[in-house]
């Protein structure tokens, strides 16, 4: 081989060389990017996580703090609706009474009123 061919092929070499570092060069360059694209979604994605947990946590303290409300109000409710119980039953149990005490009544009532009639008709007893 002459020097200028050995010359032209090294040449031509050196150019394949640069060409091939290049590549590589964009490779990486196209993977870095890749994975600051990557990594810039992953941290939205934890941003949006992070807000969203956020936001429960208020939800679930306004509903500790409601539940706690609802308790306290239906601890003051319980006496109150146990005397209305109280009062039902007693209502019932005094009309019971109250149409036993209807029932003689209108039986002696009825009675009465049967006697006069014998009497004022004459048939006597």
């Amino acid at each position: 081989m002459t020097p200028t061919a050995i010359d032209a092929a090294v040449h031509r070499q050196l150019g394949e060389l640069a060409a091939g570092m290049r590549a590589l060069q964009d490779a990486m360059r196209r993977i870095e990017e890749g994975a600051d694209r990557a990594e810039d979604k992953a941290a939205e994605s934890r941003a949006a996580v992070h807000r969203r947990m956020d936001e429960l946590v208020g939800r679930v303290g306004h509903l500790e703090t409601s539940t706690a409300t609802i308790v306290a109000d239906v601890a003051e409710m319980k006496p109150v609706t146990d005397d209305v119980k109280r009062w039902k039953l007693m209502g019932i149990g005094a009309l019971g009474v109250t149409g036993i005490a209807a029932m003689a009544l209108g039986v002696s009532f009825a009675e009465a009123i049967r006697r006069i009639a014998f009497v004022v008709i004459g048939k006597g007893f």
